[in-house]
């Protein structure tokens, strides 16, 4: 692992996933149970201001986050020209399946409960990736996704699955309640009332955030599941 100063509280980690070579920002607070991994939506990247936020609030209540890029350099490059390899979300699953590897093998966070924070078409690579990795993902929030995008893997999702939604997103409320519907998991549904798509409004992104902390809280703290997988 190759570690290189992100800001004072983060480290800049250098991941090699899908043979590909990412950076992420990497916060740990003391006695962190669990670890957040976000997948960033549709030409976003791990400086997203929004998950940064979300982020923080989750650091705050003693959770650790890697907040990375799916895409390297040279592919958001591409993307900003051609806007497809935000939509390649078997790709994105793919870097997101790599990089949960490397949590599970890194010293300072293998022993770290893991949980998936996605929003726009990284909630789509989120879910997909718990379905590969299932024995290592312990919960999933998406924050105005597109879990339709998942398809066929939705109803193989394990890990409890919360999904966030703006009250005034009405075409991806409907892509939600269907994708919903095909989760067997332990789920739940959230409203943000009258927030749009990107949680812009005043106090949205707040409540948002402390959703997650709680969903999050709740599913990767005190769970020793992983300790006894780990010593399997």
């Amino acid at each position: 692992m190759r570690t290189l100063r992100e800001s004072d509280n983060a480290s800049l980690v250098s991941v090699t996933a899908d043979s590909a070579t990412l950076y992420g920002s990497l916060v740990i607070p003391a006695e962190a149970q669990g670890i957040v991994l976000f997948a960033h939506g549709s030409g976003s990247s791990r400086r997203s201001s929004r998950n940064r936020y979300v982020a923080h609030v989750l650091n705050n209540a003693g959770l650790a986050t890697l907040l990375i890029d799916l895409l390297t350099s040279n592919e958001e490059i591409l993307d900003r020209h051609t806007q497809h390899l935000r939509f390649d979300i078997g790709l994105l699953s793919s870097r997101l399946v790599g990089a949960t590897d490397w949590l599970r093998q890194n010293p300072s966070t293998r022993f770290l409960n893991i949980g998936y924070f996605g929003a726009s078409t990284g909630s789509a690579a989120a879910l997909i990736a718990a379905t590969e990795r299932s024995d290592a993902v312990d919960a999933i929030v998406s924050r105005g996704g597109r879990p339709d995008l998942a398809g066929t893997a939705l109803v193989r999702v394990q890990a409890p699955t919360l999904l966030i939604l703006g009250g005034k997103d009405h075409i991806v409320i409907k892509l939600n309640r269907d994708a919903f519907e095909k989760i067997v998991a332990e789920k739940q549904l959230e409203i943000v009332p009258g927030a749009t798509h990107l949680f812009e409004e005043s106090g949205a992104l707040e409540q948002v955030a402390q959703l997650a902390s709680q969903w999050f809280q709740r599913h990767l703290n005190s769970n020793p599941d992983r300790l006894r997988r780990e010593e399997g």
